[in-house]
C-alpha cells in the first residue's frame, strides 16, 4: 500500500486539535479571553487548510461526472445528514431530561432557519464544514471540465468579501464556499509546484534550497504582516475582521509556506497528532456532541462551567479520548464515516 503523507496528517491533526480547543473554550465561556482571541488571531487560516489539502490530492477531473457526484454525496453529504440527526437527538434528548429548566431558552431562541441559512444544526454546529466541503468538491470538478474556466477562481476571494459586505445572503452558509474553492485550487497549483521541485533533485539541489528559503520567507512575512496589518477570516460565517487583504494574503502565505517547508523536511509520524490527522473525520464529526453533552449535563446538575479551567481541560481530554476510542467503530459504519468500499 502507498505510504501516507505524514506531513499533511500532521497538519491535519494540528488543525483538529486547534478546532477542538476553540470549541471547548466556547462551551466554557472563554471565547472572549485573551489567550483564545490570540489563538484565533494567529491560527485563523487553519480551517482553509482542509480545502487546500483536498486540492493538493485531487489533481484531475477525469471520469464520469455522475459517478463522481454519487461518490462525493456518499462520502460527505450522507455523513452530514447522519450526524445532523445525531446532533439533534443528543441536544433535545438531554434537554427533555429537565425540560422546565430549558424552557425559557427554547421559547426565546428555538428556531430552524439556521439550518437552511447556515447549514448548522442543534447539537453539532461544526457540520457546516461538511456541506461547504461537498459543494467545493463538486464546483471544482465541473469547473475543471471547462477549459480555462478554473482561472476565474482567482477572483473568488473578492466574491467572498463582497458577499460579506452585503450580509452573506446565500443559503446553507455557502458564502464561505468561494474562499474554500480558492484554497482548493491553490492546493492543486501547489502540488504542481512541489512535484516540479522534487523531480530529479537531490537533497542539496539548489532548487530545493531556494524552495525552502522561499517557504521560510513566506512564514516570516506572515508573522510580520499579521502583526503590523492584522486581518482575520472566520470561515464558518464568512466574516472578515479588520483588513480583508491581509486576511487573504496571510492565509495564502501560511498554506504555501508551512506545507511547503514541512514537505521538504524529513517526514516522521508523531503518534498522537498524526493519529488524529489520519482519522480526522471521526474527531471532527463526533467531538462537538460529546462536548455539548458535557456542558448540558453539568447544567442539569446545577454545576456552572463558564470560566472554569478544570472543566475546560476535562472536556477537551474527554472528547479526545472518547473520539479515539470511537474511531474503529465509526469507521466501520459508512453512513457515519463516509468510508464506503470501493467497487472493484
Amino acid at each position: 500500500m502507498k505510504e501516507r503523507n505524514h506531513t499533511f496528517d500532521f497538519l491535519c491533526g494540528i488543525c483538529i486539535l486547534r478546532m477542538m480547543t476553540l470549541h471547548a473554550a466556547g462551551l466554557c465561556g472563554m471565547r472572549g479571553w485573551f489567550w483564545c482571541e490570540k489563538m484565533m488571531a494567529w491560527t485563523f487560516f487553519f480551517m482553509a487548510f482542509f480545502f487546500f489539502k483536498a486540492g493538493y490530492f485531487n489533481k484531475t477531473v477525469a471520469g464520469n461526472s455522475w459517478e463522481y457526484v454519487k461518490d462525493r454525496t456518499r462520502r460527505l453529504l450522507v455523513p452530514y445528514i447522519s450526524w445532523a440527526t445525531i446532533g439533534n437527538a443528543v441536544f433535545f434528548g438531554l434537554m427533555l431530561i429537565n425540560l422546565p429548566m430549558f424552557m425559557p431558552y427554547l421559547q426565546k431562541r428555538l428556531e430552524w432557519s439556521h439550518i437552511w441559512m447556515y447549514s448548522r444544526v442543534y447539537g453539532n454546529a461544526p457540520l457546516w464544514f461538511l456541506f461547504s466541503f461537498y459543494v467545493a468538491y463538486l464546483a471544482m470538478h465541473f469547473m475543471g471540465k471547462v477549459r480555462h474556466l478554473r482561472w476565474i477562481i482567482l477572483v473568488f476571494p473578492l466574491v467572498s468579501y463582497w458577499l460579506y459586505t452585503i450580509g452573506n445572503p446565500l443559503w446553507m452558509g455557502l458564502n464561505n464556499v468561494f474562499l474554500g474553492i480558492f484554497c482548493f485550487f491553490l492546493g492543486r497549483l501547489w502540488r504542481w509546484v512541489t512535484d516540479k521541485v522534487k523531480q530529479n533533485t537531490s537533497a542539496g539541489d539548489w532548487r530545493r534550497i531556494l524552495f525552502m528559503l522561499g517557504c521560510c520567507a513566506m512564514v516570516a512575512v506572515f508573522i510580520r504582516l499579521n502583526h503590523v496589518r492584522h486581518g482575520e477570516y472566520d470561515m464558518s460565517l464568512n466574516i472578515y475582521v479588520q483588513h480583508f487583504d491581509s486576511a487573504i494574503i496571510n492565509t495564502v502565505l501560511m498554506l504555501l509556506g508551512l506545507s511547503g517547508l514541512l514537505l521538504l523536511l524529513p517526514q516522521r509520524r508523531i503518534p498522537l497528532i498524526n493519529y488524529i490527522g489520519e482519522h480526522s473525520m471521526v474527531f471532527f464529526v463526533a467531538h462537538y456532541p460529546l462536548m455539548l453533552s458535557y456542558r448540558i449535563l453539568h447544567l442539569l446538575f446545577r454545576h456552572p462551567i463558564n470560566g472554569h479551567w478544570d472543566d475546560f481541560i476535562l472536556m477537551l481530554l474527554m472528547a479526545l479520548v472518547v473520539c479515539a476510542w470511537l474511531v474503529p467503530y465509526i469507521e466501520k459504519v459508512p453512513i457515519l464515516s463516509g468510508r464506503w468500499k470501493k467497487k472493484v
